[in-house]
């Protein structure tokens, strides 16, 4: 095979990877990337997209089935409710491959050669890409290590057969009738949600004292209420053990006690690592922030010419984090000034209700020594929130005492992800308490939650 030499060569086309390849193409860099699967990475292909996906789905089925037992205030009553469980992956599985080949037309637009297969670096300018074909030989001026990260396991618990990770669960073609997720961390919860929804008899382990422990304790109250309204056993303070395949239990221990919970399946979702094995690390000298690479504020590694952008780079470990971090470094290639200076990075939990945390809680804040004042309004004072039947929940502002400026938001609520990146802008724009207040919000809708939030903050909300 024909060696290539390029300006740029991408290794990894997850949601970093690629958005760097195609604005660097974009800019007119000669630029190439390899990826050994589908180009998305983890977040299109096994995780954001296809698990939103099934959310969607499930929350329809259970809309379907409360409207089956006719008791609805809404006085809808409709026959059984069933899903043709095959057909609801294919449609999954559509939607992915849209979005795979969409990635694909992009890098193509762009002028981005896309190398398949699997690479592997001789020194900081030159990898052997594994292919098809052979093994082919790629020397770049610059090259961008984007790579993401794996699930991680549990010694006890490797994963095979009924011990799934995320993608395991999301490649279910069966719905098991009883499944444990050990952790209760987002993605434990937003899958063991949608099982639940879908008829799974659902039990959550989690070794810390409460669920979704990287949040406060008021935003994931609602999550914590509604799990049980869906009949989800919810265990904090254990430690899972062992699956008992022809039983069907998974045991844990708490402390002295032990126990068991119905298990024909287990989800195991005890955070991510970065993947740093397998493509050469040992033959490039990079400092390493603990299991991370380590960068600077453009994602320049230790090496020079050596980039770094998401999961591999450390927390917090999301798609939106990568693409900016792609985006910006193959500015940065191209000669633009840039760096990162970001306010904040927002986080969703597809949980049910969402959950958005962008900027500073008030526990946050209190430990960087900032005199904040904050308030809530909570969504059983918002209209829209009544009339689509959910209004548990709240909008929260943190902001500086002294001159009011916003510096963190978070909330909890239904279809609440879709404020995520007003707040975000907020606190980015430099937003103060009076600029929010004073913005007329249209009416009915979620976003006056915010609002009334700001006008609450000032001492004078309106509608509580």
């Amino acid at each position: 095979m024909r060696d290539i030499k390029c300006q740029l060569l991408v290794i990894g086309a997850g949601p970093g990877g690629y958005v760097c390849a195609i604005r660097a193409g974009q800019l007119g860099i000669d630029t190439v990337i390899v990826e050994a699967e589908k180009p998305g990475g983890t977040c299109l292909n096994v995780g954001c997209i296809p698990s939103k996906a099934l959310i969607h789905a499930a929350d329809e089925f259970a809309k379907a089935s409360a409207f089956a037992g006719g008791d609805t205030p809404l006085g809808i009553q409709t026959g059984e409710a069933r899903i043709d469980y095959p057909r609801t992956l294919e449609w999954k599985d559509g939607i992915v491959h849209r979005l795979t080949n969409g990635v694909s037309g992009l890098l193509k637009k762009a002028g981005v050669k896309h190398v398949d297969g699997w690479a592997r670096f001789r020194d900081g300018k030159t990898v052997h890409v594994d292919t098809a074909t052979g093994t082919q030989t790629i020397e770049a001026e610059q090259i961008v290590i984007a790579t993401g990260s794996n699930p991680v396991e549990l010694p006890g618990l490797p994963f095979g057969g009924d011990i799934l990770s995320s993608t395991g669960a999301l490649a279910l073609t069966e719905i098991p009738k009883s499944l444990a997720v050990v952790g209760a961390g987002y993605i434990g919860l937003e899958l063991g949600t949608a099982f639940a929804k879908l008829g799974s008899q659902v039990s959550v382990l989690e070794a810390m004292d409460r669920i979704l422990p990287a949040y406060d304790e008021e935003l994931t109250r609602p999550v914590k209420k509604r799990l049980e309204a869906l009949g989800v056993t919810v265990l904090t303070g254990v430690k899972a053990e062992r699956h008992a395949k022809n039983a069907g239990t998974l045991s844990y221990t708490n402390g002295t006690q032990a126990g068991t919970v119905p298990a024909d399946a287990v989800l195991v979702t005890v955070g991510r690592a970065p993947a740093t094995e397998g493509w050469g690390l040992e033959e490039l000298d990079l400092t390493m922030d603990g299991r991370f690479i380590a960068v600077d504020d453009q994602c320049r590694t230790s090496m020079r010419g050596v980039h770094a952008v998401g999961d591999v780079t450390g927390e917090p470990m999301l798609a939106h984090r990568a693409m900016a971090q792609g985006e910006m470094v193959a500015e940065i290639i191209a000669g633009k000034r840039r760096a990162w200076d970001r306010r904040c990075v927002p986080a969703v939990c597809f949980t049910d209700p969402e959950i958005v945390s962008a900027g500073l809680s008030p526990q946050e804040a209190a430990k960087t020594g900032l005199d904040v004042r904050t308030a809530s309004f909570p969504l059983q004072a918002n209209g829209r929130a009544m009339t689509i039947e959910r209004d548990d929940g709240f909008v929260r502002i943190v902001a500086r005492a002294d001159n009011h400026l916003v510096v963190g938001v978070q909330a909890a609520g239904s279809q609440i992800s879709e404020l995520a990146s007003y707040f975000a802008h907020a606190i980015e724009m430099g937003a103060r308490l009076e600029d929010v207040a004073q913005t007329i919000h249209a009416h009915p809708t979620l976003g006056e939650s915010f609002q009334e939030a700001a006008l609450r903050t000032l001492g004078h909300a309106l509608h509580i």
